[in-house]
């Protein structure tokens, strides 16, 4: 995973992109996949920006995306 290079306090600590997919690593570990399935094509693409831009992704996620995650995984 990348680190999430925000330059304000986040909840996202780092991500990881795939074609159709993208995951989230949060502050307390845990891990979500948002796939194009779960959350649309459009939205993952969003994502996908946002992490490597490194602003706004919380926000997205939280006003958008929150619950379409594929799986989720507690660490």
């Amino acid at each position: 995973m990348q680190p999430y290079k925000s330059t304000v306090n986040s909840g996202v600590l780092a991500y990881d992109v795939g074609d159709d997919r993208i995951k989230i690593k949060f502050l307390d570990g845990t891990i979500y996949l948002y796939t194009y399935q779960s959350a649309g094509e459009e939205n993952v693409e969003q994502m996908k920006t946002l992490a490597q831009n490194g602003r706004g992704l919380t926000t997205f996620i939280n006003q958008f995306v929150r619950d379409q995650y594929a799986i989720k995984v507690n660490q």
